[in-house]
């Protein structure tokens, strides 16, 4: 099974990937992540990458699609249970590559999920979370504080971090980015009938639960 997560920033992507992951042994291929990856790792790519953000130029498709590529390549044959692609496609012409991508290796996109969110609330959910420093477990300002204030409940560390990106300003900019840029792809999936929706501001657990519905038994 091979899904497609949406959703503007802070919308509760990366906490369902990782629920799918360990419910249905999907793979996560977040661009981000394969991008910082493979500048640490001077690969080709990587460097190729690297010199076009030190430029301030934007890392163009086909780069990005050389690393999902590579990614759906490096996969061990028949293991896991498909992909999660988190932060791409994020433009009609990368969904178009996608497809292409999917099609040379006898793949195919099953479902296309977007999380659903509150402008408003997003803010608020956003610009009050914090993190571990040293084994990265989330909090919240509100929602959900260490058990023992100032310790981690995981590791017991003291030191906590926000990232620097999690004000106000930057996060209505990023709403307003994904509604120009990332949210025209969907009629492009709508149109064969693969996009379904969740609310995003539901607690948690519920969310997972509603994903585990709509994508059927796991297994």
């Amino acid at each position: 099974m091979n899904i497609i997560l949406l959703g503007p920033p802070g919308a509760g992507k990366g906490t369902q990937a990782q629920h799918l992951i360990a419910a249905r042994g999907l793979v996560q291929l977040s661009t981000g992540d394969m991008l910082r990856e493979a500048i640490r790792s001077a690969s080709p790519v990587g460097l190729r990458a690297k010199a076009l953000m030190e430029a301030g130029a934007l890392v163009p498709d086909e780069v990005v699609n050389e690393l999902i590529a590579a990614r759906l390549d490096a996969a061990p044959a028949g293991a896991g249970g498909g992909f999660i692609f988190d932060g791409y496609p994020r433009t009609e012409a990368q969904a178009v590559s996608l497809d292409a991508l999917l099609a040379e290796r006898g793949m195919k996109l099953d479902h296309v999920v977007e999380l659903l969110v509150d402008e408003e609330a997003l803010v608020d959910r956003i610009t009050g979370r914090f993190s571990c420093a040293m084994c990265g477990e989330g909090y919240h300002d509100r929602y959900k504080l260490p058990k023992v204030a100032g310790r981690c409940d995981v590791c017991a560390s003291a030191e906590f971090k926000r990232r620097p990106d999690d004000n106000e300003a930057t996060v209505r900019t990023r709403m307003a980015e994904y509604r120009a840029k990332t949210a025209p792809i969907l009629p492009y999936y709508e149109a064969r009938g693969l996009v379904r929706r969740v609310d995003g501001m539901a607690p948690i657990a519920e969310v997972q639960r509603a994903l585990d519905a709509l994508l059927g038994e796991a297994g």
